[in-house]
């Protein structure tokens, strides 16, 4: 049995640099390969990583033909995601994709579809869900000391355009070159923080004993929109087989926080900081209050890279919990395409 799962890298941007440097601490996993067809970032991570010099690639076909690499990490803009998934798939590579994998329900069908998709393993990089209060909030909801899981509010937001002039007076910055303010890259607010509240909605929910996470609707969609039809607010009530209600909320304008609030039958779990890799804490009120605290956590990305290294090296074709299945995969795809096309 394999015991360490060599790793190459397609795109080489910041999430890619962050990802890399997580490496250092697992022992379950080498990264070998790197591709991207920008010479100065081929560089950086010459640089800054023990990578072969055979192994840094001008084009990302090259990677996909290194039988030594056991998964490919495919960390491109949201508008390339599918196509070098559709190639990897093609070449029978296992694949890990950066959030979001998909941009529509229909790229997400056709990689579901395509005949090598259930013999590889497939996995979209929430790094969030491997943080420890993850795994305890899973494990207190399960225990139904706090009740059944009724509803839930989950907000991603962060102030990215109203900067202050020397007056002190609010304009409007938006750098259109920035991949999230750009339409031909697929950006977006809803595909870029949004993906995170919905694919949290679904953990919460299938958590709820007896419910079918398929059947489900959007309602209260509102969204706002600024340069070349870019979204930049929106929000969401989803119902959950009318079993579960979540409402989301993300957005660029302003600093609405990472909050996370889940009313359940005998209290509340409130997650301060659901989605970075920062200390947090959680807050349970009830029977019992109590405040879980997470400090001098291990590196969020090399517990990640762990917890997908070991699935693949145990045989597996999709994460294991807290980790994003492929029905997970799926279905917020489909979250996602609703609320960014406005549908019920």
């Amino acid at each position: 049995m394999k015991h360490t799962v060599k790793w190459g890298i397609i795109g080489l941007g910041n999430i890619a640099f962050e990802f890399a440097k997580s490496f250092y601490n697992v022992d379950n996993a080498d990264l070998i390969a790197v591709a991207s067809r920008t010479n100065e970032k081929l560089i950086k991570f010459k640089q800054n990583f023990n990578i072969n010099d055979e192994n840094h690639y001008n084009y990302y076909e090259k990677i996909l033909e290194n039988d030594s690499i056991d998964v490919v990490y495919i960390a491109l803009p949201n508008a390339f995601h599918f196509e070098w998934i559709l190639k990897a798939i093609e070449k029978n590579k296992n694949v890990f994709v950066e959030k979001p994998a998909f941009t529509s329900l229909k790229q997400a069908e056709t990689i579901f579809n395509h005949k090598n998709f259930k013999n590889i393993f497939f996995g979209e990089g929430y790094m969030y869900r491997y943080h420890p209060q993850i795994i305890d909030i899973i494990k207190i909801i399960k225990s139904k000391k706090i009740g059944r899981p009724i509803s839930m509010e989950s907000n991603y937001g962060i102030n990215l355009i109203h900067k202050k002039n020397f007056l002190g007076f609010k304009k409007i910055k938006i750098n259109k070159n920035k991949r999230i303010f750009n339409k031909d890259l697929d950006g977006g607010v809803i595909l870029d923080q949004g993906c995170y509240t919905t694919s949290m909605s679904l953990l919460v929910a299938s958590l709820v004993e007896n419910l079918d996470l398929t059947n489900f609707s959007l309602s209260d969609i509102k969204t706002e929109y600024m340069l070349d039809n870019i979204d930049v607010y929106s929000q969401a009530k989803i119902n959950f087989d009318n079993k579960f209600v979540s409402n989301v909320k993300t957005s660029f304008k302003d600093d609405i926080g990472k909050e996370t609030l889940i009313s359940c039958e005998n209290g509340k779990i409130i997650i301060k900081n659901n989605w970075n890799s920062e200390s947090s804490k959680i807050e349970l009120i009830g029977k019992v209050n109590k405040i879980l605290e997470f400090e001098n956590l291990e590196n969020i990305y090399s517990l990640e890279i762990k917890y997908i290294s070991n699935d693949i090296i145990n045989g597996k074709t999709e994460a294991s919990e807290p980790g994003m299945s492929k029905k997970d995969i799926l279905l917020n795809a489909s979250l996602i395409n609703h609320w960014v096309n406005g549908k019920k």
